[in-house]
């Protein structure tokens, strides 16, 4: 038996795939065991080709992989669309009653369990619990002990009334049961449980998290897949911290009600995808013209236009960089974990105030709806730092007044980071404008001021890379020959490649960038390798260019942008080819 073991639910949208994949994910880690899930799910509320995968082990895993242990097949095409990762001795559970699936052909070497799924379930209390039948059917074939199931399940439906949460418990049991009874199987499963304590969630929800304890007081967005987890995770609980959630009715609106509520002195922030950052742009400009802080979530998909939302890509990376009209001072975060979803939207809320500057926190869709399983103490509150910058009040403003004793919002700094005084400070009071401006915020076309402003926004930037760190992140061997860089989710299937690797006696440097805007000098590492390979989820490897830009250094790339993410096995088989052409050709 491998080390994880991988498990699957397939059907159509509509099936209730993604509910149920949650149900077991949740019994696996509150059993102590880790989690990393992945999901494939089509642009439409019914309908198409749905799945929910799980890896699980006792170590950590944060990545998936091209094996699948136990699938639950809900429709013919689960089995057609995950064939190649099927192996022999893996098990088929399937309901052999329903007509599309009376005639299912289980390929050779494989085990198909025939559980009556509809049936059993009405037996319990009604169809719609099939579902919940496969997870008991699941448990028996894998050794999982059900009553993890259970708590699962109470923590599911226990806002709707416990009969309905015993009749759940009833139908997982007698799916269980029916295994056990009715299929002579034993695969020698045993899924170990432990003691440990884990915490659940996905790139959205860490986002979310990392607003509250940011200080974030309010929230404007459109709903917009895969960003709207993001709100959905804030509705309910930032208003426990005084914070409010406003569903815009576009992302024109919603980015500027966020402008307005940061203008007003509230942490503020939206989220959306690459179509609304489009509809957002110009007023991001306005953002960065009158120097308001605010956080900007863009959660990445397939592009361009609708493209297919529901897929992977890290398309949006030239946008993001350079979307706007005119010259834009910004910074733009990029998460390489879903756990550093937390911490980087700490750290965008400073850096937005530090600089009074817009801040774009970037992640992608296989991010934001992979849940995966952390300890409690990654999120360690006491670790959160609040700097707010350069506020002023009524006992520091007046150096920051004219011979008038008029406040000067967009003063000339020699950092470029001019005085904030939140309104209600007492001779504070000021306008601020996207027109060009002078030091009091009045309009103006004075050429001589209009170059000060100018030198004095973009000075920030100048002034963070000085103060602030925009280290990689660093794995693998230093000295090896080889050096991968990536940016984003793919640092999780990168690392395990690494790993796979070093068993075949390759080793790899590998350097994993949240930062895109500032980022970090790679010069050194660069010319320190004899090859260097980038990858990334675009077609035109638009972080390549980058560095080869910042380097001078032609580099090779593995792009993959057929809307699914990186796994390990992949990375691991496309970067040994990539080491072994270079070698030939060297």
């Amino acid at each position: 038996m491998p080390a994880d073991f991988n498990w699957a639910i397939g059907g159509e949208a509509g099936d209730g795939i993604d509910s149920t994949g949650k149900i077991f994910a949740q019994a696996l880690s509150r059993a102590g065991r880790h989690v990393f899930t992945s999901k494939d799910f089509a642009s439409r509320i019914r309908g198409g080709y749905t799945a929910y995968k799980i890896r699980t082990s006792v170590d950590p895993v944060q990545s998936v992989v091209d094996r699948l242990d136990v699938l639950i097949a809900l429709t013919p095409r689960t089995i057609e669309e995950n064939l190649e990762e099927l192996h022999e001795g893996s098990v088929i559970v399937y309901d052999g009653e329903r007509t599309t699936m009376a005639n299912v052909e289980i390929p050779d070497g494989m085990v198909g369990l025939d559980v009556p799924l509809k049936r059993l379930a009405e037996e319990a209390g009604g169809a719609i619990m099939r579902n919940v039948v496969a997870l008991g059917a699941a448990c028996e074939v894998t050794g999982f002990p059900i009553e993890n199931l259970d708590s699962a399940l109470e923590k599911r439906f226990a806002s709707k009334g416990q009969a309905l949460v015993d009749n759940n418990k009833e139908a997982a049991r007698s799916g269980q049961d029916y295994v056990a009874e009715e299929c002579d199987v034993d695969l020698g499963y045993e899924l170990e449980t432990t003691d440990s304590d884990y915490v659940l969630l996905n790139g959205d929800e860490a986002i979310g998290m990392g607003a509250i304890a940011a200080g974030c007081k309010f929230y404007a967005g459109y709903p917009i897949t895969p960003a709207t987890d993001v709100m959905e995770y804030l509705v309910g609980r930032i208003e426990r911290f005084g914070g409010h959630v406003v569903q815009a009715e576009d992302e024109l609106s919603a980015i500027n009600m966020a402008l307005g509520a940061a203008r007003a002195g509230a942490r503020s922030m939206t989220a959306t995808s690459g179509p609304g950052i489009d509809l957002m742009t110009e007023t991001f400009g306005l953002v960065a013209t009158s120097e308001t802080p605010l956080v900007i979530v863009d959660v990445m998909r397939s592009g361009p236009s609708t493209g297919m939302p529901t897929k992977q890509e890290q398309g949006d990376l030239n946008g993001l960089l350079y979307g706007g009209h005119g010259e834009i001072p910004r910074f733009v975060l990029a998460p390489t974990t879903i756990s550093e979803c937390f911490w980087k939207t700490v750290e965008a809320f400073n850096l937005a105030e530090k600089y009074q500057t817009p801040v774009y926190l970037v992640a992608d869709l296989s991010m934001a709806v992979t849940e995966q399983t952390f300890t409690p103490e990654t999120f360690d509150m006491d670790d959160v730092e609040v700097d707010r910058g350069k506020v002023v009040d009524e006992e520091t403003l007046d150096e920051w007044q004219n011979e008038k004793g008029q406040f000067k919002p967009h003063a000339i700094t020699d950092d470029g980071v001019s005085p904030r005084a939140f309104p209600g400070t007492v001779d504070g009071a000021h306008m601020s404008t996207g027109l060009e401006h002078d030091e009091l915020g009045r309009r103006t076309e004075d050429t001589g001021m209009r170059v000060e402003q100018v030198d004095k926004r973009n000075r920030k930037v100048g002034t963070a890379r000085e103060e602030e760190t925009w280290d990689p992140r660093e794995f693998g061997d230093p000295d090896s020959e080889t050096l991968v860089i990536s940016w984003g989710s793919n640092e999780g299937p990168m690392t395990e490649a690494i790993e796979m690797l070093a068993g075949e006696g390759i080793d790899l440097h590998f350097l994993s960038v949240p930062y895109i805007f500032p980022r970090p000098d790679l010069t050194d590492a660069v010319e320190a390798a004899e090859r260097v390979v980038v990858v990334e989820c675009n077609a035109t490897g638009q972080f390549a260019d980058i560095v080869e830009h910042d380097t001078l250094t032609r580099v090779d790339r593995i792009n993959k942008y057929d809307g699914v993410r990186f796994n390990a096995d992949e990375l691991a088989a496309e970067i040994k080819a990539t080491v072994a052409e270079t070698e030939v050709t060297q």
